[in-house]
């Protein structure tokens, strides 16, 4: 039985008529919600930093039917306010991006100020960058951080630097923007298997000592992370604002 405009309106996880942009949505986490969001009727717009949408290949992880691409590096600021939107309203940004470096390369001054630039002011500059559009729309933010943002990471202090400064960033900005109608909320995952997490989730006895400290005892998926992107940026949590959930099996708790 097809469904009414008003029956969507009343369902609060579907996203018809609502216009999503997620940061870092070509593939991992932010690629799995934004095909969550596309899934739940929204118009979906993703940035990436790769040149076309056919360099992205799904073997890789990405898959970007139905979803609008657009190729921005977040660590340039003048990338990211030069950028045209084909769009005059924006109902959630999602803000994904993120890198980081191994073989403890974080300790040099270039790689902790590239991951940081990254993982961290860009994530400000895109919340400014959209700040009147979500105003506009009484729209929502998400900032996609990390639960190294509520410990230590041994061999990656920008990375855990920088997801804890977005967990602040979430905080602040939640309080400052509540007043303009806009929500800022963030979600911190556990180890879900993407690019960024090879490092433990192709070594069999990191991975084995990761997954006994895990009380779900497995690793998350995107999907995972995308079902609590969704509420957050629904009606169901109008009165949430300035936190970030965690969601890691309760590896955290």
């Amino acid at each position: 039985m097809l469904k009414s405009s008003s029956d969507h309106q009343r369902e609060p996880l579907q996203f018809y008529d609502k216009r999503v942009l997620v940061i870092g949505g070509t593939s991992g986490i932010g690629n799995g919600i934004a095909q969550a969001f596309r899934a739940a009727g929204a118009e979906v717009h993703v940035w990436g930093t790769r040149t076309h949408e056919a360099d992205y290949r799904p073997e890789e992880g990405s898959d970007l039917h139905g979803l609008h691409f657009s190729s921005v590096d977040v660590s340039d600021p003048s990338a990211v306010a030069g950028w045209r939107e084909p769009f005059d309203r924006l109902d959630a940004l999602i803000l994904s991006q993120g890198i980081v470096e191994y073989k403890r390369a974080e300790f040099t001054d270039d790689t902790f100020r590239r991951v940081v630039e990254v993982n961290l002011s860009s994530v400000m500059s895109c919340c400014m960058r959209f700040r009147e559009m979500l105003q506009t729309a009484g729209g929502s933010v998400i900032v996609v951080s990390s639960i190294s943002g509520y410990k230590s990471a041994v061999g990656n202090p920008a990375y855990a630097a920088s997801k804890a400064g977005a967990i602040s960033l979430t905080r602040t900005l939640g309080a400052a923007w509540a007043g303009d109608g806009i929500r800022v909320n963030g979600i911190a995952p556990g180890l879900v298997d993407t690019k960024l997490t090879k490092a433990t989730t192709q070594n069999p006895q990191r991975l084995e000592a990761t997954l006994q400290r895990i009380p779900s005892g497995r690793m998350g998926t995107p999907q995972d992370i995308a079902g609590v992107a969704l509420f957050l940026a629904s009606p169901l949590a109008g009165y949430i604002n300035g936190h970030t959930i965690p969601v890691d099996g309760g590896l955290h708790a």
